[in-house]
């Protein structure tokens, strides 16, 4: 394998926004943990560990495709027809020298190219064959997506690259295989790769596919009209080609007395990350966030500690950005602090760091947005009115435009400050199903 100069190698800083004061008897303590890794940049640590690192030309990588080829994807033929293109124009941003698969799915798995359960290297040659392999697609058959999975494991397995990367697309439900199945398929896949999950049309769940991608720390959308497939499955490669480290772990050690409360990521969007925590030592636990190329994301921390006299002071977290090793050991590439401070400074303790009290919100909206439309499906009209009102309103608090955009194709907004609403007499469901797979979607603070 090659070697990469330290100013190619990505860097990582962390920082970490809080109120570090507490009141007496207080014990709670919320962080915002902002990650940035930066490409060539110079803050943060720098990742030596070649073997975990794809340099920024994308070729330590393997990507499948799996396109759904069931029997709905002819209803109407515009969804195969455009699965085609877009899975050709996927092929088209592979960059050379990257392994790829492309996988028809049914209540079968089958190797579409390059077969033999073998992935092929992309350059021009091997792109126009996959190109072609794509135009004999056709619809029949099921859907049992755990199958999948388990053949895209299998083939990116078979590629010795840190990056793996999965970009699954559906247009229905999985019928012809249990939940316990999709589930232990997951299961299996989880921190082997990531995953991207597009539902096209809107005959597919969306649980199932935001399901699919929160699991395998992707990204899901639901691209309603085939034509802008395309254009979808082109973004989506461009950024997995732009990955360039992966299993990275936000490391959390806490002194004694003190513990972890919860953990989420809060931006670009939610995802709740507490249940994932693995053991990494004497009062240390790992948090997984995948791969990294140039972005950054924002983590919410609360941490319970013991209770402390007016004045005292200690050391509530430390939160490291680490790759574990396969020695059990694992390097650090950047640190941040998590403080706390009790006093009788009433102005101190009570004050809300804007960070907190903003994720606080946004982690609400999302929450507020899947109770109200599980309330509008039950028929329970009051209990939709109220929490997709409180949804409107923090939505116009926080500025995320782009769901109150989606909100107002689902309510008739009265009055956004407050919170007044009435439910639509009729939604169209492509408005719907869109709005409750972006509730995640967060907007960050205002600087």
């Amino acid at each position: 394998m090659a070697n990469f100069s330290k100013s190619h190698v990505p860097q990582f800083a962390v920082e970490v926004y809080q109120n570090e004061y507490l009141p007496e008897g207080g014990r709670e303590v919320n962080a915002i943990v902002t990650v940035t890794s930066t490409g060539g940049g110079t803050v943060g640590g720098a990742v030596s560990a070649p073997h975990l690192f794809s340099p920024a030309g994308g070729t330590d990588a393997a990507v499948a495709l799996m396109v759904d080829c069931s029997g709905s994807m002819d209803y109407p033929p515009t969804k195969m027809r455009g699965a085609r293109e877009a899975s050709a124009a996927a092929i088209n941003a592979l960059r050379d020298g990257v392994h790829f698969a492309v996988i028809a799915g049914t209540h079968v798995a089958k190797e579409v190219y390059p077969g033999n359960g073998r992935l092929a290297v992309a350059d021009m040659t091997t792109r126009g064959q996959a190109k072609q392999a794509l135009r004999k697609l056709s619809a029949g058959g099921g859907t049992a997506i755990g199958t999948w999975l388990r053949l895209a494991d299998q083939l990116l397995a078979s590629a010795d690259v840190p990056i793996r990367h999965g970009i699954l697309l559906t247009d229905g439900r999985n019928e012809h295989e249990s939940p316990e199945d999709l589930r232990a398929a997951l299961d299996a896949g989880a921190g082997r790769f990531t995953c991207d999950a597009r539902g096209v049309g809107t005959d597919w769940e969306v649980k199932e596919v935001t399901g699919i991608a929160s699991a395998l720390l992707g990204t899901a959308d639901i691209v309603a009209d085939p034509a802008h497939l395309a254009e979808d499955f082109t973004q989506m490669m461009e950024t997995a080609m732009g990955k360039e480290i992966a299993d990275v772990a936000l490391r959390l050690w806490t002194p004694l007395g003190s513990e972890i409360k919860f953990v989420k990521q809060v931006a670009p969007t939610v995802e709740e990350l507490t249940e994932r925590r693995t053991e990494a030592g004497p009062r240390a636990g790992d948090y997984p966030t995948g791969s990294w190329g140039d972005e950054s994301r924002d983590y919410h921390v609360c941490v319970q500690v013991p209770d402390a006299d007016i004045g005292q002071e200690m050391l509530a977290a430390r939160v490291s950005l680490v790759i574990p090793q396969p020695d059990g050991s694992a390097q650090t590439l950047s640190q941040g602090l998590v403080r706390a401070v009790w006093t009788d400074d009433m102005a101190a303790s009570t004050s809300i760091n804007p960070q907190v009290a903003h994720y606080t919100g946004q982690a609400e909206l999302a929450q507020v947005i899947q109770q109200g439309l599980d309330a509008r499906k039950s028929g329970d009209a009051d209990g939709a009115t109220a929490k997709l009102g409180r949804a409107v309103q923090l939505a116009a608090l926080s500025g995320n435009a782009d769901t109150a955009k989606l909100l107002s194709k689902v309510v008739d907004v009265v009055d956004a400050a407050e919170g007044t609403v009435r439910l639509k007499a009729k939604v169209a469901e492509a408005d719907e199903m869109t709005l409750e797979t972006r509730s995640t979607k967060t907007v960050r603070v205002k600087k």
